[in-house]
């Protein structure tokens, strides 16, 4: 059912979708549609993160908290939009400090496909939200699914960096094994926020002068601009 477009995934997470929490949520999911709540991303794109960075690629992850909720944004990886759709602020933000720490001019869109794609897993820890409530969907089941999904790549892969930004994200990667992988923490790149430390925290240089010093490779954060 789930996960199909994810093999190396699901051989790790399908009994999750057995468990009496998913059930609930999926109940959830299918009351939304019955009372026609508009729901985002659509669902053929809920697990997008993992369809794109596949389990034995994982080379970076990003926590995010929850999809966008404004019609168009969401697509299932933190932080991105689809083409077309103006880059948040938050996002720009994250562009911002990309020029500052690696001289990378920021692309006109806000598709990080291609992060995916190299290894960044861009992780929501809720994956659906309603449009225009933002947070409408947290509490529901989303959060035990990428708690799973977090201590897999923790205890799956080596010599992974973890960005943790914020302190929702910060709180949920408390049981990351720091002798194992590399957790970088900071303010969230919130507008809110992202003059207390975000700005200047350095995580992408350093992201890769782990990976290479590990013999990884290491990520071309320089997205493409789209055709």
């Amino acid at each position: 059912m789930m996960l199909e477009n994810a093999p190396s995934w699901h051989a790790e997470l399908s009994e999750q979708f057995e468990q009496p929490y998913m059930q609930a949520l999926m109940d959830f999911l299918q009351e939304q549609e019955r009372f026609k709540k508009t729901v985002y991303p659509p669902c053929e794109q809920w697990f997008s993160a993992l369809e794109a960075t596949p389990l034995n690629n994982v080379k970076v992850v990003i926590l995010g908290q929850d999809p966008y909720h404004q019609p168009d944004q969401a697509h299932g990886l933190c932080f991105s939009v689809l083409p077309g759709i103006k880059p948040p602020p938050s996002l720009v933000n994250i562009y911002k400090e990309l020029k500052t720490d690696l001289d990378i001019e920021p692309v006109s869109h806000g598709y990080l496909e291609a992060w995916a794609e190299q290894g960044v897993l861009l992780l929501n820890s809720v994956l659906t939200v309603e449009q225009s409530e933002a947070g409408s969907h947290q509490g529901r089941g989303w959060e035990l699914f990428t708690d799973q999904v977090i201590r897999v790549v923790n205890e799956r892969c080596e010599n992974v960096v973890f960005m943790l930004w914020g302190g929702y994200a910060q709180k949920k990667g408390k049981s990351i094994n720091r002798e194992r992988h590399l957790v970088l923490t900071a303010p969230h790149p919130s507008p809110l926020s992202s003059y207390r430390g975000f700005f200047g925290c350095q995580h992408f240089s350093q992201a890769n002068q782990y990976l290479s010093e590990r013999g990884r490779p290491i990520i071309q954060w320089q997205l493409p601009e789209l055709a």
